[in-house]
């Protein structure tokens, strides 16, 4: 599933690609998305202009107009493409290399909009969704309002970390993966934060000292923003919108390095993967206490 950093990375592609274009009309192959596609709410936006585009968690917000806002998760498989006025064709999500006659197969919703340009949301296992919101419905929305702070903004901050977690007694690895304690981060960045941290996976979080939370928030920030920086990391040919591969999976530490030598070049212990809250987890016995 993508993480902050792929969804980020979709966002700002997105922005460069249909900002200010106005719908001019959609098309639904297939609404049987996570949730039903409101064909007759879409319908609605047409004649609109796409006015902005933003990222929570790991949703994107598009703020249609002055009176709606669509609200993606792109799921497992999820991924946006954009045709040109010459109908080219250019990914500005991830995945795979484009397939023309194997894409096409898992297009559900495609926007017509004007220059002759298309935005498609292609979706192979469609665990991904589109919802339809007034914009002053945005605070009540059930996706959105209980999420944590963003990880890479102030409030996610040392004192907030150490006051939510008074008189708490789940594992380190498995608040980091709450979305309502912090929005955004997933499976695959936990691990590296940890690891970076010197902190093991299933450390209850009440044995934190102060100068590991601070580790904690420090890495976090810095793994995020190295991701983003370098594209997204590539699960399954991750691709940013100018067909470059997203390369953070190059600087993995431990995700998915289950029986090689610790990254550390001081350390000659083998990673080790367990299964904590369902997902695997990856760390070293050596380097992380």
């Amino acid at each position: 599933m993508p993480e902050l950093p792929e969804v980020e990375v979709v966002k700002r592609s997105l922005e460069r690609n249909i900002l200010n274009l106005i719908i001019k009309k959609v098309k639904i192959k297939d609404a049987n998305l996570r949730y039903k596609v409101d064909k007759i709410g879409i319908s609605k936006l047409i004649g609109k202009k796409i006015t902005k585009i933003e990222r929570r968690s790991k949703f994107l917000i598009f703020e249609i107009g002055k009176t709606y806002r669509l609200l993606v998760h792109l799921g497992m498989t999820g991924k946006f493409f954009f045709t040109d006025n010459k109908d080219n064709k250019f990914k500005t999500s991830f995945y795979y290399l484009l397939n023309y006659k194997k894409d096409q197969k898992h297009d559900r919703v495609i926007f017509f909009l004007n220059k002759k340009q298309k935005l498609i949301y292609n979706d192979v296992r469609k665990f991904g969704f589109i919802k339809l919101y007034k914009s002053n419905d945005m605070l009540r929305i059930s996706h959105l309002k209980n999420l944590g702070p963003e990880p890479l903004e102030k409030n996610w901050n040392f004192n907030y970390f150490k006051n939510y977690i008074i008189n708490r007694k789940r594992n380190v690895k498995n608040i980091l993966m709450d979305q309502k304690f912090v929005a955004g981060l997933g499976n695959i960045y936990v691990n590296e934060i940890l690891f970076l941290s010197g902190i093991r996976p299933y450390r209850k979080v009440k044995t934190l000292e102060n100068s590991e939370i601070e580790k904690i928030i420090k890495n976090s920030k810095n793994i995020l923003k190295s991701s983003i920086k370098l594209g997204g990391s590539t699960i399954k040919d991750f691709s940013s919108e100018n067909g470059k591969k997203g390369v953070f999976q190059q600087h993995f530490k431990v995700y998915a390095r289950k029986g090689e030598k610790c990254s550390n070049t001081d350390c000659n212990k083998i990673i080790i993967r367990s299964i904590i809250g369902n997902r695997a987890s990856f760390f070293c016995k050596s380097c992380q206490k």
